[in-house]
C-alpha cells in the first residue's frame, strides 16, 4: 500500500513540474506574441532583416574633359578574375567547372595578371574555400586582358565586372588631374589632384534597392522591393587644351634627353588667367602608378628662390615708384652690400653700360642698384601685390606660399634678383599676368565648368577674376619694352636672345638660380642651379604666357631654348598666332560639326570643302566615332579622323604626323602605343596597309625634331 501511494505521490508531483513548465512556455510565447522586443531584440526587424537584403547602386562619377570635350578622365568597365575551387561545383567531369590543373593554371595566368605563378598556386591551393579572386593582379583588368584569359578556357576561371577609373593618356596632365582608386567597398575616391579636390561633384550619390530574399540569397519574385536610384556626379571641364598640353609634354620629354632633376613648363591664357597647359616630369602614368616619386604638383607645391627672372618684376617696381630712368649709365661688373661682393653672372661685367642694357643683359648690379632706391617696404609691397608670399588660390591641392621676408640691406639686394626668397611657379604665372593685362594682376584657374550630367546644367563656371591693380599701363609698356630687348635685340649681349622665334615675336626674360643644400650652403651654380624662361607672346596682342623652370638641367642653355621654341611655335601654329600683330585670323577657324551615324562619302565631301584633312579608319560605310569632337575649334589644313563601323582596321601611313595626332588616332581604336622621341613619326612597328590585330601594341619612333 505504501509503494502505491509513492508511486502516486510520484506521478502528481511529475504532473505538476509538467504543467509549471508548460506554464511557463505559454507565459514566454504570450510576451513574445505582444511584446515587441524579446531580450532586448526587436523581432520584427530581427525577422526582416533574415529576409530582406540592401545592394548599393553606385552613381556612376563623373567624367573629367578638356577644355574642347576631349576625355582626360572617365569610368570604364572593368573585371576580377575569380578561380572556383570547390570540386562540388563540378557535376559532369568533361566538363569541369572548378581549377583541376592548378599549376597549369598559375603558369597561364602569370604573364597576363602580372602575378608570380608561385602567388596565383598559393592561391589557387586554399583549403575548404568555394572560390577565391586573383589579386591584386587580377582586380580591375580591362576587356583585352579578360579576352585573351578567356581565349585560354582555363576551367574554373571566371569573372566579375565592375568599373574602374581610366586615364586614356596615361601620364597626361598627371599632376594636374590626379587619380581615383577604388576604396574596399568598391567606392571610387579621388587621390590626388582635380580628382581629390572636386571629389564631392564627381562622385555623385549612390542609391538603393531593399528586396526579399529566399534562402540562397536570390529576390523573390512579386515581393514588394524598395528602390532609390543613385544620382551621378558632375562632370569636371578643365580649361587645359589638349593639343597644348601635347606640346608641352612633348617638350619636357626632349629636355630628359639631356637629363635633369625636375622640369616644369606651363602655359595660362594671357587675357583671363586660365591654365591651358602645364606639364612636368618626372611623371607617372596614372592607370598604374608604379613609378610615381612624388605626391607633390610642381606647379603649386615645388618652392625655390627663382633667379633673374625675378628682375622683370624688381625692375617693374623701380619704374612705378618713377625710380628709374632706363638711359642713366651705371658701372656693371660688382657692388658691395654691407661688405658683401654682389657680381653679375659674369663676374666682370660690362664696363659702364645703361640700365636698359641692364636689364637685357640680366645685370645682378643693376638690379641691386634699384632694389636700394626703393627700399625693403616699398619692394616688398610690390612683390606682396603682385602675390608672392601668398596662395593664388587655384583649384589645386597643396599650394604653397614661398617667402618674401626681407629684413637687411642683404636680403634686399638679393631679393632683387631672385635670390633670398622662394616663390611658386603659379605665383610666377599670376605675376606675369598684370604685364598682359595693363598692370591688373588675374587670379590662375583650372576649371572651366562643372556640368550635371543628367541635366546639362552648368552648375559652375570658371572665369577671369581680376585682382589688385599693380602698375600703370606705362610701367607695363616699359617692362614690354625691355623684355622685348631681351630677345629681339639686334645688340649681342642679351641672354634671351637664343630664344627669339621665327613665326611670331616673343618676348621674355631668362634666369638662373642657385639653390639652398641641406647643409645651407648654397649650390655652386652650373649645372648645380635652377634654370628659368618666362615669357609672353605674341608680343603686340598678348595670347599666353609661358613659365619654364628646370633643375639641374645636363644640357646647354641653346638646347633648353630650342626645345621650348619649339613648343611655343608649335602652340602658335595650333592657334594660329604665326606673323599676325591683332587677333586670330577668324577665316582660318573651322568649328568641327558631329558626324557620328553620318554616311562616310558626304562625310569626306564636307570635310574637305571646309580645308580639312579627313583621315578615314577602317571600311565602313557609317561613321561611329570622331576626333576632334563636335564644336571643337580647329585651324584649316587640320586632320579629322572618322572611326568607321568595319570589322577590322588598316595600318595608315603615319609617316610625318605629329604626336598628338598619332595618339589620336591609337586612342580611337582603343590600340595600345609606346613613344620614343618627339617631333613627327619615323617608323611604325605596324606596317602601313597592314590589319591590326586585336591585342597588338604600337611602336611608333619619332624624328626628334620640329616642323
Amino acid at each position: 500500500m505504501n509503494k502505491v501511494n509513492n508511486y502516486i505521490k510520484l506521478n502528481i508531483s511529475f504532473l505538476i513540474v509538467i504543467v509549471f513548465l508548460f506554464g511557463l512556455v505559454v507565459a514566454k510565447l504570450l510576451y513574445v506574441a505582444v511584446s515587441p522586443t524579446v531580450d532586448g531584440i526587436d523581432l520584427k526587424a530581427f525577422s526582416e532583416s533574415i529576409i530582406k537584403d540592401k545592394d548599393i547602386i553606385r552613381a556612376d562619377r563623373g567624367t573629367i574633359y578638356d577644355v574642347n570635350g576631349e576625355v582626360f578622365a572617365r569610368n570604364i568597365s572593368s573585371y576580377n578574375v575569380i578561380a572556383f575551387l570547390a570540386e562540388s561545383r563540378t557535376s559532369d567531369l568533361t566538363k569541369p567547372r572548378h581549377v583541376v590543373d592548378k599549376i597549369g593554371t598559375a603558369k597561364a595566368l602569370s604573364p597576363l595578371i602580372n602575378m608570380s605563378e608561385a602567388r596565383i598556386l598559393e592561391l589557387l591551393s586554399q583549403p575548404g574555400l568555394y572560390q577565391t579572386e586573383l589579386g591584386p593582379g587580377g582586380r580591375d583588368i580591362t576587356e583585352l586582358t579578360k579576352q585573351k584569359i578567356e581565349a585560354l578556357e582555363l576551367p574554373g576561371i571566371s569573372f566579375t565586372k565592375g568599373v574602374k577609373r581610366h586615364y586614356p593618356n596615361e601620364n597626361f596632365a598627371c599632376y594636374i588631374l590626379g587619380y581615383a582608386t577604388k576604396s574596399d567597398h568598391g567606392e571610387i575616391i579621388g587621390k590626388m589632384g582635380i580628382e581629390s579636390v572636386y571629389n564631392d561633384e564627381l562622385k555623385g550619390t549612390d542609391g538603393f534597392k531593399i528586396y526579399q530574399k529566399d534562402a540562397l540569397g536570390f529576390q523573390i519574385a512579386g515581393t514588394p522591393e524598395t528602390v532609390l536610384p543613385s544620382s551621378d556626379g558632375y562632370d569636371v571641364y578643365l580649361t587645359i587644351d589638349y593639343m597644348v598640353q601635347r606640346y608641352l609634354e612633348d617638350a619636357v620629354f626632349a629636355l630628359s634627353e639631356y637629363k635633369y632633376d625636375w622640369a616644369t613648363i606651363t602655359v595660362a591664357d594671357a587675357r583671363t588667367g586660365a591654365i591651358v597647359g602645364s606639364a612636368s616630369s618626372p611623371n607617372f602614368n596614372l592607370n598604374t602608378r608604379e613609378n610615381i616619386k612624388d605626391y607633390n604638383n610642381p606647379l603649386t607645391s615645388y618652392s625655390y628662390e627663382p633667379g633673374s627672372t625675378m628682375k622683370i618684376f624688381s625692375f617693374m617696381a623701380a619704374i612705378e615708384n618713377n625710380l628709374y630712368k632706363g638711359s642713366d649709365i651705371y658701372q656693371s661688373g660688382y657692388v658691395m652690400v654691407d661688405g658683401y661682393r654682389i657680381s653679375d653672372f659674369n663676374n666682370v661685367g660690362w664696363g659702364k653700360i645703361t640700365y636698359d642694357q641692364g636689364f637685357t643683359y640680366s645685370s645682378n648690379v643693376a638690379a641691386v642698384n634699384l632694389a636700394q632706391r626703393l627700399g625693403i617696404d616699398k619692394l616688398t609691397a610690390f612683390y606682396e601685390a603682385l602675390g608672392f608670399g601668398s596662395k593664388t588660390g587655384i583649384e589645386l591641392p597643396g599650394e604653397l606660399l614661398g617667402e618674401i621676408d626681407l629684413v637687411h640691406k642683404t636680403d634686399l639686394a638679393g631679393a632683387a634678383f631672385g635670390q633670398g626668397i622662394t616663390t611658386t611657379p603659379i605665383q610666377n604665372v599670376q605675376a606675369l599676368t598684370a604685364i598682359t593685362n595693363n598692370g591688373t594682376i588675374l587670379k590662375p584657374y583650372v576649371i572651366s565648368k562643372i556640368v550635371n550630367k543628367n541635366t546639362g546644367e552648368i552648375v559652375y563656371q570658371g572665369k577671369r577674376t581680376e585682382g589688385k591693380r599693380v602698375a600703370s599701363e606705362a610701367t607695363v609698356n616699359k617692362i614690354v619694352e625691355l623684355m622685348d630687348a631681351a630677345i629681339n635685340n639686334s645688340d649681342p649681349g642679351p641672354t634671351a636672345r637664343r630664344y627669339k622665334t621665327k613665326s611670331l615675336t616673343l618676348i621674355g626674360k631668362t634666369g638662373t638660380a642657385q639653390y639652398a643644400l641641406p647643409n645651407g650652403k648654397y649650390s655652386s651654380g652650373g649645372i648645380d642651379s635652377i634654370k628659368s624662361f618666362a615669357g609672353i607672346f605674341p608680343k603686340d596682342a598678348p595670347e599666353y604666357i609661358i613659365y619654364v623652370s628646370i633643375k639641374k638641367f645636363r644640357g646647354t642653355n641653346l638646347q633648353m631654348a630650342d626645345v621650348v621654341k619649339t613648343a611655343i611655335e608649335a602652340i602658335a601654329k595650333y592657334k594660329n598666332l604665326e606673323d599676325r600683330p591683332t587677333d586670330i585670323n577668324q577665316s582660318k577657324i573651322i568649328t568641327i560639326g558631329n558626324y557620328v551615324n553620318q554616311n562616310k562619302s558626304g562625310v569626306i565631301k564636307n570635310l574637305e570643302t571646309l580645308g580639312l584633312v579627313p583621315i578615314i579608319i577602317g571600311n565602313g560605310n557609317t561613321i561611329i566615332k570622331q576626333a576632334p569632337s563636335q564644336d571643337m575649334k580647329v585651324i584649316k589644313t587640320s586632320k579629322v579622323f572618322l572611326l568607321t563601323n568595319a570589322a577590322e582596321y588598316q595600318m595608315p601611313d603615319v609617316i610625318g604626323w605629329n604626336s598628338s595626332e598619332i595618339i589620336t588616332f591609337a586612342n580611337l581604336i582603343k590600340l595600345p602605343y609606346n613613344i620614343k622621341g618627339y617631333g613627327r613619326v619615323k617608323e611604325t612597328s605596324i606596317v602601313p596597309g597592314t590589319i591590326i590585330n586585336p591585342g597588338s601594341t604600337l611602336d611608333i619612333t619619332m624624328d626628334n625634331r620640329s616642323d
